[in-house]
C-alpha cells in the first residue's frame, strides 16, 4: 500500500485506468483503489494487472485486472462491457498507456555528433515512428471513445491523460515520443472544449522525470554512477532530483475530485520537480 497525499472520497466512483501495469499507473490504481473507488487496472500485461487486482482485493480494496491493448477498439468494447457486468459505467477514466520503440530513436543528441554505424534522424523507421505516435495519441483516444460514453450518457465524468516534459520541450533523441506527448496535450485541451456542455472535466498530468526498468540503463551505469544525460536531466531540474511515482498521486486525486477541481479543465500539470520552469541560466 502507498501513503496517500491527499484523503479525498472516492467510495461512489469507478476509476479504469489504462497502462495500469506500468510503474505510474500501478501507483494511480493503489491510491484511486485505497480511496475507496472501484478500480478497472487495464494493461497489456494481464499478469501485471490481476497479481495487483489480488493484492488489493486481499487488503480490502475494490479492484478487477483486464487484459486489454488500447489499440484494438474491439476488444476494449469487450472489456467495457466486462467493467460495467463487474464494476459498473466509468466515472473517471485515466489514459495512462503509452511508451517509446527504438525504431524511432536516435543514437546521439546532434546529428553531427554521428560516426559511422549509428542511427541517425534519417535512418529512423517509418513504422517505429507510426508505432509511437499510434501508441501514445491513438492509445489515448480510443479508449476514450470507449469508456467516455458512459459519462456522456450521465452528464457527469472526469478524464486525466497522462502526458509529459517531452511536450513543452522536446528532449533530443526521442522525436516521435516528444511530437506524440505534445499531441496528448493538444488533444486534452481538445477534448476539454470538446465535452464541457456535457459535466465532463479533461485534463493532464505532465510527470518529471522517474527511474524504471526501462529507463535505468540510459540514467546510470552498470557501476551505478550516473550517465552524461542523467546529468543533464538533473542539471535542468532545480530540485536536483528524481520524482517517484508517487508524487503524482496528489495531482491526480486532486484533478479528478468534482469538488476540489470543479471549475478546472483543459490543463496541463506538470509535476516535474521545476524542469518546465528552469531557463538553464
Amino acid at each position: 500500500m502507498i501513503q496517500l497525499p491527499l484523503h479525498i472520497e472516492y467510495s461512489d466512483k469507478v476509476v479504469v485506468v489504462t497502462g495500469a501495469g506500468g510503474l505510474i499507473c500501478s501507483a494511480m490504481v493503489r491510491a484511486f483503489a485505497q480511496s475507496g473507488a472501484k478500480v478497472a487496472a487495464l494493461d497489456l500485461n494481464e499478469e501485471a494487472v490481476t497479481g495487483l487486482a489480488a493484492e488489493l482485493t486481499d487488503a480490502g480494496f475494490i479492484c478487477k485486472g483486464y487484459k486489454a491493448d488500447v489499440l484494438d477498439g474491439a476488444l476494449l468494447e469487450t472489456v467495457h462491457r466486462q467493467v460495467l457486468s463487474d464494476l459498473g459505467p466509468c466515472d473517471i477514466l485515466l489514459n495512462g498507456a503509452g511508451g517509446n520503440n527504438p525504431r524511432a530513436t536516435t543514437d546521439n543528441e546532434y546529428q553531427h555528433e554521428a560516426r559511422e554505424g549509428d542511427k541517425t534522424f534519417f535512418d529512423l523507421s517509418a513504422d517505429g515512428v507510426d508505432f509511437v505516435f499510434r501508441l501514445n495519441f491513438q492509445g489515448t483516444l480510443i479508449p476514450t471513445q470507449v469508456f467516455a460514453a458512459d459519462m456522456v450518457e450521465r452528464r457527469s465524468g472526469c478524464i486525466l491523460n497522462i502526458s509529459s516534459m517531452n511536450a513543452f520541450t522536446p528532449l533530443t533523441k526521442i522525436p516521435a515520443y516528444s511530437a506524440a506527448k505534445a499531441g496528448v496535450s493538444n488533444f486534452t485541451q481538445w477534448l476539454a472544449t470538446h465535452f464541457a456542455g456535457t459535466g465532463i472535466r479533461c485534463n493532464a498530468i505532465a510527470p518529471g522525470f522517474l527511474i524504471s526498468a526501462q529507463n535505468r540503463s540510459l540514467l546510470f551505469n552498470e557501476d551505478g554512477t550516473p550517465t552524461a544525460r542523467s546529468g543533464k536531466i538533473l542539471g535542468g531540474t532545480p530540485m536536483n532530483r528524481y520524482l517517484d511515482a508517487s508524487e503524482l498521486i496528489g495531482a491526480a486525486l486532486f484533478l479528478c475530485d468534482d469538488r476540489a477541481a470543479s471549475a478546472i479543465t483543459g490543463v496541463v500539470l506538470p509535476v516535474d520537480g521545476g524542469f518546465s520552469a528552469y531557463s538553464g541560466v
